[in-house]
């Protein structure tokens, strides 16, 4: 006999994380959701409705004749409710001369000119391009002396109070619950204060400072009481990475170290979340849990990889016991049998399996890399037996990545060109200018600095060089090569312009140069900086674009690979494509030829080890859950999502 089945909230970790996300598009009848949730597509549809709820309770407010409170969020998430509610007022007419502002944190000490400041954040991203009064915006100070922090919080409270308590509530959640800094232990009835910071968020915090040692240990925050009496809250969640926190925080107990799960008591909150952030949900990830469900061959698919990895049985060794005792027998009453599903299931594994022989031969395959690395961390792989079997390949680097160089490396390289100069082989005045003015601009430079143009250029080249000789070593040559250098990067910072036409113009020049049968593209949204997703919008404004204004050619075959954060889920690709030791071992050395990211990248979010650590445990893990279904033994897989549609 099996074991029972596990609660809802206990399902086996594997089988959960080898699941896809294929739920609900908004509320499902039946949850273990403690908190409403909205299941939107994408990052675009989450920043319209909350902006559209904005705009809702600011007309109103303002029909009452009364000011509209507004409690504000900082970070990557909210930028796109920021940008519709400027477009609202453009073009709609919404007006802020009503609204009074309170931001939730701000870090301490911090200078209110500082790129890191909240304060410079919330002008830039919003204020300078509405009527909001400066006089009615609040946030509380970096610079406040920290004997004078006490009174300083207090009188923000009392100005929260003044203004008649607020209206309405953003909020994003950390990897470990927080909301605000409002770090684990954070108690019920916590107001304003200072705080210090917890490890993980200020691992999360130091691609923004350009290293965790950067980061400020304290911030000043409100607190959960402060949230708790907004009359209206609205938590937002995007990407892969945040999946485990919103599951827990929803459906989990109410917990002082998980503060999103205060707001399980609040009267009017609503979880606003993307299906990458809504896949560990009960409702999304194993939905047969806690309600009938319509059997699709996909959900099914599903369903028996979870009880397969659940039970730990091999999937044609799977009986109607399982099936039964894991709340599944429908399932095998809808087939008859339990052989019969386990058939269909083992069958469709099998077919997503493609080696060399079953992949393009002969064809024209773009591949775009966001960062000039992303190609071979992803797919190295199947580059390499794409180039095997003789396949046009064109690398399209769409980001010079250059922020992610150390300014160690930089030093390095200016001292070799120093160097080559002395021999005669270069101009020794002009190189000797370049070192001089490039190091005094490093030596003055502060933590999180736009770098100079120089220095900015010389991290590009450091990058271009070493994507060259990543596919060189999958036997491409340099001419396979393109960057495109998109604009919408060259902040020099690490928060992006939005994607704009000219992103688009080039991708889109690119696709009608080469008119590709393939296409290759980074689906992967867990990256630290959102390049990933910003990216893949660029391609598919294009690839849509392109299909409108000629719609006789046939469309490119779409393949979605994900990046160094997360990999493509079992049952949600539908090209698995097995590597061997020798491939696996080669796909590393490409890797190891970006030497500006090895042994500790600048943007490593929270997993310590390397890229090609990262990799080789993916690929591996990948071929591994395979074998446990029952499916035959590889060393090691990439998986991609392969499609017709941008």
């Amino acid at each position: 006999m099996t074991n029972p089945a596990p609660g809802a909230g206990e399902v086996h970790r594997t089988a959960r994380e080898t699941l896809g996300v294929r739920g609900p598009s908004a509320f499902a009848p039946a949850t273990l959701e403690r908190i409403p949730v909205r299941i939107l597509d994408a990052h675009e549809d989450i920043a319209r409705e909350v902006a559209q709820r904005i705009a809702a309770v600011m007309r109103a407010r303002a029909a009452e004749g009364k000011p509209c409170v507004l409690g504000l969020a900082t970070g990557s998430t909210p930028i796109g409710v920021y940008r519709e509610l400027i477009r609202l007022h453009r073009e709609e007419g919404l007006s802020f001369a009503h609204v009074v502002s309170f931001n939730l944190d701000e870090y301490h000490p911090m200078s209110p000119e500082s790129v890191h400041s909240y304060h410079r954040y919330m002008w830039e991203n919003l204020f300078n391009h509405v009527d909001i009064r400066p006089e009615h915006v609040h946030i509380p100070s970096g610079t406040v002396g920290e004997h004078e922090v006490t009174a300083h919080c207090a009188a923000y409270e009392a100005a929260i109070l003044a203004a008649g308590g607020i209206d309405f509530q953003v909020l994003g959640i950390g990897k470990t619950g927080h909301i605000g800094f409002n770090e684990p232990g954070s108690s019920a009835d916590s107001q304003t204060r200072l705080v210090t910071l917890d490890l993980v968020t200020r691992r999360d915090a130091a691609a923004d400072f350009f290293g965790e040692e950067n980061v400020p240990r304290e911030a000043i925050t409100m607190g959960i009481a402060t949230i708790m009496r907004a009359r209206e809250v609205a938590i937002l969640a995007t990407g892969e990475h945040k999946a485990t926190i919103v599951r827990r925080a929803v459906e989990g107990p109410i917990d002082t170290q998980v503060a999103a799960t205060y707001l399980q008591q609040h009267a009017h909150c609503t979880f606003y979340v993307d299906r990458a952030a809504a896949a560990a949900l009960t409702r999304v990830a194993t939905p047969w849990l806690v309600d009938a469900v319509e059997w699709t061959p996909e959900l099914v698919e599903r369903a028996v990889v979870w009880l397969s990895l659940t039970c730990g049985r091999a999937i044609l060794k799977l009986t109607y016991p399982d099936y039964a005792e894991h709340r599944l027998s429908s399932l095998v009453l809808r087939y008859g049998s339990a052989g019969a599903v386990n058939g269909e299931v083992f069958q469709r594994l099998g077919a997503k399996i493609h080696g060399r022989s079953k992949l393009p031969r002969g064809q024209r395959v773009l591949c775009f890399s966001p960062h000039p690395d992303d190609d071979v961390i992803s797919m190295g792989g199947i580059l390499r037996k794409l180039v095997q079997n003789e396949n046009a390949i064109t690398v399209a680097y769409m980001t010079s990545g250059n922020i992610a160089v150390f300014d160690h490396d930089v030093r390095r390289y200016v001292d070799f060109i120093a160097r080559l100069a002395a021999t005669g082989r270069l101009d020794a005045r002009e190189v000797s200018t370049l070192r001089d003015r490039v190091i005094a601009f490093l030596e003055a430079k502060a933590p999180g600095d736009v770098d100079s143009p120089d220095v900015q250029e010389i991290k590009r080249l450091i990058r271009e060089a070493e994507a060259v000789s990543g596919i060189e070593a999958l036997g491409l040559t340099s001419a396979a090569a393109t960057f495109l250098n998109l604009p919408f990067y060259q902040t020099g910072k690490v928060r992006k312009d939005p994607i704009g036409a000219v992103d688009v113009e080039i991708v889109g020049a690119l696709l009608e140069r080469l008119q590709p049968d393939h296409v290759f593209v980074a689906g992967d949204l867990s990256d630290p900086h959102g390049t990933h997703r910003m990216c893949k919008e660029a391609i598919d404004r294009a690839l849509r674009a392109q299909r409108d204004a000629h719609p006789e050619r046939p469309a490119p075959t779409v393949w979605l690979y994900r990046g160094a954060w997360q990999e493509w889920p079992v049952t949600e690709a539908n090209y698995l494509v097995p590597l061997s030791q020798d491939e696996l071992d080669l796909k590393i050395q490409a890797i190891f030829r970006h030497q500006s990211q090895k042994d500790s990248a600048p943007f490593p979010g929270q997993d310590d080890r390397e890229f090609w650590q990262r990799v080789e445990s993916r690929n591996k893990e990948t071929a591994r859950i395979l074998n446990d279904l029952g499916l035959a033994e590889y060393f090691a897989m990439e998986a991609y999502v392969v499609t017709r549609e941008p």
